[in-house]
């Protein structure tokens, strides 16, 4: 076969605000010959669907600004958690039509060297969970929302969190549309907030006791009427965060999985850190990497079977080429997906 054009979403400019479709990512082809071009002990792999997530913004920086995750280098590939089947295989441990999950570029086709195989994981085969579903409640979302809850645990036996209330920040989303359902199967009173109707049916049909549309209501009326909260499981941080610490009971517990307010913006200031210590808030800055080693072997056993038996509810905003993706980037960072956001490259 003769080298085919290969498209590839790329960083081209750092934003102000929000990325610009057409500057600050763009599409640009490379050539690549499927039959011939060296593996190097690794495999060639097909794209079939990458995950969109939140927190790509915060790459897209000058390489010198902090962050818990590196910035993506201008004019190279962006990438994120994906999953791809096999073509062409130099390992001995990988067959072609095998899928893997892991570090993909946004790309149709990419090789992937002996060490970088060493960080994917072979999925099953047959599941029945589509592999969307493995970037999703199924991949990294769904593990940040199983680690954290399992942080949130009581470790003695004698406690338990039924009757405790929770409050989770963009709920809608694969993260927090996991955690209502396992707080609610917890026997948790859940407090949920979405930006669009439909993100609000959805999370009234999983089950939640109170829900509201954080664009329209005052947060802090809403937590007048069903607060003090035992948890708040916090997306978006800044004013959001600083409403809530005052509406924590004693010994409450705050898990800080992201920081959406400051994605495009400057930080809001915290005022009512004071809380803090009147309360006896325990804080938990919360990243899913720190706890794949204790929990990784658990949540594929457990929650892959939850969502084939529709014990597990989602949904997906789905794209199918990489032209859409610069969109489907801002999308999600100006909240207009519902569900997981999604590039789906094949079928199979």
């Amino acid at each position: 076969m003769a080298p085919i054009q290969n498209s590839r979403v790329i960083f081209n400019s750092i934003p102000e605000g929000y990325p610009v479709p057409g500057e600050t990512l763009i599409i640009e082809n490379e050539s690549i010959d499927l039959d011939n071009d060296p593996l190097g002990g690794g495999v060639l792999v097909q794209i079939v669907c990458i995950s969109v997530d939140p927190y790509l913004r915060s790459r897209m920086r000058e390489p010198h600004v902090p962050s818990y995750a590196p910035a993506f280098t201008l004019h190279k590939p962006i990438h994120n958690h994906a999953v791809a089947r096999v073509l062409r295989s130099e390992n001995a441990d990988v067959k072609p039509g095998q899928h893997l999950y892991g570090w993909f570029d946004f790309a149709h086709y990419q090789i992937v060297d002996a060490e970088g195989l060493k960080r994917m994981r072979i999925l099953p085969e047959g599941s029945g969970v589509p592999w969307s579903v493995y970037v999703g409640v199924g991949g990294m979302p769904g593990q940040t929302a199983y680690y954290g809850w399992k942080e949130l645990e009581p470790k003695k036996a004698r406690r338990h969190l039924s009757g405790e209330t929770i409050y989770i920040s963009t709920a809608a989303g694969p993260v927090g549309c996991t955690v209502m359902q396992l707080a609610k199967a917890a026997g948790l009173k859940v407090i949920a907030s979405a930006g669009q109707e439909t993100k609000l049916q959805f999370l009234r049909e999983l089950g939640a006791d109170v829900v509201f549309n954080y664009k329209t209501a005052d947060l802090d009326d809403v937590l007048k009427e069903h607060a003090p909260l035992d948890i708040y499981w916090d997306h978006v941080g800044g004013k959001t965060l600083d409403t809530v610490l005052p509406r924590m009971k004693v010994h409450g517990r705050i898990l800080i999985v992201g920081h959406m307010s400051s994605y495009n913006n400057a930080p809001d200031p915290v005022y009512n850190l004071d809380r803090f210590l009147a309360l006896r808030i325990k804080m938990l800055g919360f990243l899913v990497i720190d706890h794949d080693e204790k929990y990784s072997k658990e949540f594929y056993e457990v929650v892959p079977g939850k969502i084939a038996r529709g014990e597990l509810k989602y949904n997906e905003t789905v794209v199918r080429s990489l032209e859409e993706a610069p969109q489907l980037i801002l999308d999600v960072q100006q909240g207009n997906n519902f569900g997981k956001a999604v590039i789906v490259l094949a079928d199979d």
